[in-house]
């Protein structure tokens, strides 16, 4: 469902109402003499005042098709003004009004507003104002409401038109600004990563090195040949030590270049591997997998690996329901089990460290994320990961 205000997902329903509301209030001035109703209404007032009625109900179209509704309105009104005269078929109570319906100011702000071809829209409204204030009967009230009818809506619609670019324009700046600072951010952090590399690199190399060099000089003068090999095995570890912490600092020096960790698009990869190891697993998507940002996706991939390899490990048997659900705010990822069918496979369950939910817990906070993970109540085990459905990123920034 769209977010926003009730009117804005619902403008149809809006410019029904709006178009219900002035067919009454048309019909109601007109009935009143406001403007051509006869003194001795006739057939033909009747039917005209029906037309008005289907005229005005055009308002409801005003967004799709603003100058088809100029165009009825302004028909409408062009042939009450020829059976008043010169025709003389209508005769109003109160001669020398203005004949147009009070819908024509609503009809003149579409438009310039609903984003028509200008030109057109202008040669549309400059041929509605003439219709509506009859410069061929020239009467200075008539003239001034008339041009009063037909201009202010045109001139509300390029205010309203020029103020909205300039809340987008406003917009678009601060997103841009936004993605220059996490840029910034980024930026900073791959220094930060290079100056400590650099101290721990230092501080550590002497310490592991002093260390080598030492346990060298005992496999020289021990005076046995177990105290000698112990302080091989010692040198040893040591160099195969400063080459771990060489590739390491590296590692830390430079800036990773991508995550190479699928998004949303593996889960149906690792529910196939779940199904053909023997656990019947289920996969229920609900919402556009777009909506959520790669940062997400990855992380929400890392949440339904850690869950399907526990159920293997601790629920052999058992039933997997994976249900993803993508909304414009949210992701939420839900792992559900049932009872293990038989006892944790002792071989399986005693690998890895103990620690995937806690570290899975600590990415997920990093993007601001929660996780729930316990057993339920039928005896199997749930896990659930709700995750914003956008995280900017350095990645995010330069695509945008």
């Amino acid at each position: 469902m769209t977010d926003g205000p009730w009117h804005c997902r619902h403008k149809r329903a809006v410019d029904v109402a709006i178009a219900a509301a002035f067919v009454l209030l048309d019909t109601g001035t007109t009935l009143a003499g406001a403007t051509w109703w006869p003194d001795h209404p006739g057939t033909l007032a009747w039917v005209m005042l029906g037309v008005q009625a289907l005229a005005c109900a055009s308002l409801a179209f005003r967004r799709a098709a603003p100058l088809t509704v100029i165009g009825v309105l302004g028909a409408f009104t062009l042939a009450v003004t020829l059976l008043v005269s010169p025709a003389g078929l209508l005769t109003p109570a109160h001669g020398g009004g203005v004949w147009a319906p009070l819908s024509t100011m609503l009809a003149a702000y579409g438009p310039l507003f609903h984003r028509c071809d200008r030109r057109t829209a202008y040669v549309a409204l400059a041929l509605f104002t003439l219709v509506v204030m009859r410069p061929w009967e020239p009467s200075v009230t008539n003239m001034t409401i008339g041009l009063l009818r037909t201009a202010v809506g045109p001139l509300l619609a390029l205010y309203f038109d020029t103020r909205r670019r300039l809340v987008q324009a406003l917009v678009e700046r601060a997103e841009r600004a936004e993605r220059e600072r996490h840029l910034l951010a980024e930026r900073a952090r791959a220094e930060e990563r290079a100056r400590l590399a650099g101290e721990m690199h230092d501080v550590v190399t002497h310490r592991v090195s002093l260390m080598v060099l030492q346990a060298g000089a005992l496999r020289v003068t021990a005076p046995d040949e177990a105290t000698r090999r112990a302080a091989e095995d010692l040198r040893a570890a040591g160099c195969q030590a400063l080459e771990e912490l060489r590739d390491l600092v590296g590692i830390l020096r430079t800036e990773p270049e991508g995550d190479r960790t699928p998004s949303v698009a593996g889960f149906a990869d690792l529910v196939a591997e779940s199904v053909a190891v023997g656990i019947p697993t289920e996969l229920i998507e609900e919402g556009d997998p777009a909506l959520a940002s790669p940062v997400v996706g990855r992380t929400a991939y890392r949440v339904l690996r850690e869950a399907l390899t526990n159920v293997r490990k601790h629920a052999p048997g058992a039933r997997v329901r994976v249900r993803v659900e993508y909304q414009h705010a949210q992701v939420r990822l839900t792992v559900r089990n049932t009872p293990p069918a038989d006892g944790p496979r002792s071989a399986l369950a005693g690998t890895g460290s103990g620690l995937g939910i806690g570290h899975l817990r600590q990415r997920i906070e990093l993007v601001h994320g929660t996780l729930r993970a316990g057993p339920t109540s039928d005896g199997g085990f749930g896990v659930e990961a709700t995750l914003p459905a956008f995280v900017p990123t350095a990645e995010s920034a330069v695509r945008g």
